[in-house]
């Protein structure tokens, strides 16, 4: 008996599972923008909310330093060693390959010995202060999608802030205060993420956790992304449908994780005490070894792919868009005006696609190719979509909530979703009757 209930859950779950790979983007993964299913009408496309998979960022990236002869090595000098100020003899020259240390050192593979990194001059001239920008450039909008992470391989700096850029560098906002004391570095109350919420997870913060210490495990800066999905998708990100909906809805909050440009402002290297030892200027420096910046090509939930083009990170536009972002309709495809793919209603999103001209369409509103009714909608003599109940709009692709005075919640729509897995599990559950158990 008991062998005979197994087999029969065990049936059951490889029908699930086999029926669940007809719906590729049911967790809410986007990565589909299309695809075509079978009407009374015969084969239409049904077009979804889509985005491209996250990626190692930092293989685009444009570095720029300020000042541009902060490297050391031009002319040669000795530096002191980080653990002991009183070895002295270690070597930078920019004119030896085994002595330089140039910036694409910050970039490179790790995993060598002894490890390779980018390191400025010594702090010879002090009291003047050892100010550094590292500029971090894609020439593209991009999504963050993990923790930014800078690893030292000197001292990790007593005061220093991350700052963004959503406009190609020509204006920016800090992202997060580094400081061994933030009140007298930058006259703020020191914080963590773990200190912020839902409410506050758009505070910008100074933080002590992340600036002492000489130790192997010391060497590490973090501006953590996931921690502050977490406040929306749960501790271990497995909601990502409720921050989806978050991202949707609050714009502040989407462009609080996109960037074109990131900032290192370096403002004043790892003292590991309260004074400057000016007899031993030789051991304060900044070196870094390795970034990290995870995050995907913003295509305005138009594309699934991005490519790289003469150097330029370009989206590969869907849905009748064109552009670096997919953030304008085609040509001849600008029948209505153009607007960005949303997340909602969870889980494939709405497609928002382009539409083509009246003038270069004649009277067709609706057709089984590149007009498909969406969310169900039914095209009717190629005049007009018969919206279901939830949506209306040209091609039912808008929310009738969207009117409404307070708005769409994360759930809008889903009545409009008939038969999805879950949904087709439950029923095949009841129908085993009660004995399985």
């Amino acid at each position: 008996m008991y062998l005979s209930r197994f087999l029969s859950l065990h049936a059951l779950w490889v029908t699930v599972s086999s029926m669940v790979q007809h719906y590729p983007s049911v967790w809410g993964h986007y990565d589909v923008c299309k695809t075509q299913i079978y009407t009374e009408e015969g084969k239409v496309w049904d077009y979804m909310a889509c985005q491209p998979e996250a990626r190692d960022m930092i293989k685009y990236v444009k570095v720029t330093l300020d000042p541009p002869d902060v490297t050391c090595g031009d002319p040669p000098e000795t530096f002191c060693a980080m653990g002991n100020p009183y070895m002295c003899n270690n070597e930078c020259d920019a004119s030896t390959q085994e002595l330089a240390h140039p910036p694409e050192l910050m970039f490179d593979l790790e995993g060598r010995h002894p490890s390779t990194f980018w390191q400025s001059t010594t702090w010879k001239d002090y009291p003047k202060p050892l100010h550094v920008n590292i500029t971090l450039s894609w020439n593209k909008t991009i999504e963050l999608t993990d923790n930014i992470i800078i690893t030292f391989e000197s001292g990790r700096p007593d005061q220093m802030i991350l700052e963004k850029s959503l406009d190609y560098g020509r204006t920016w906002q800090p992202y997060q205060y580094y400081a061994t004391d933030c009140l007298d570095a930058f006259h703020m109350d020191p914080k963590s993420v773990r200190d912020l919420s839902q409410h506050t997870v758009l505070e910008i913060i100074c933080t002590e956790e992340y600036s002492t210490g000489y130790m192997t495990n010391s060497k590490i800066i973090h501006f953590e992304i996931k921690d502050r999905f977490a406040f929306f998708a749960g501790p271990r990100l497995h909601n990502m449908a409720s921050l989806y909906g978050q991202l949707d809805t609050t714009k502040k909050l989407r462009d609080f994780f996109t960037i074109t440009d990131l900032r290192i402002r370096l403002l004043r290297p790892a003292t590991g005490e309260i004074y400057v030892d000016e007899q031993h200027l030789a051991r304060y420096f900044y070196a870094i070894s390795d970034i990290r910046v995870y995050g995907r090509c913003k295509c305005n939930l138009h594309a699934t792919g991005c490519k790289e083009e003469n150097k330029r990170l370009l989206c590969e536009c869907e849905h009748n868009t064109t552009g670096p972002d997919c953030g304008k309709c085609k040509k001849n495809y600008q029948g209505r005006p153009w607007s960005p793919g949303s997340y909602l209603p969870i889980p494939k999103g709405t497609a928002n696609i382009c539409i083509p001209s009246i003038s270069s369409i004649g009277t067709n509103v609706c057709d089984n190719e590149l007009l498909h009714c969406q969310n169900g909608g039914t095209c009717i003599n190629n005049v007009r979509c018969q919206c279901p109940p939830a949506y209306t709009g040209i091609l039912c692709e808008k929310l009738k909530c969207e009117r409404d005075p307070g708005g769409c919640s994360q759930n809008s729509g889903q009545g409009a979703i008939s038969h999805g897995p879950l949904f087709l599990l439950t029923a095949l559950l009841g129908a085993t009757g009660p004995g399985i158990c």
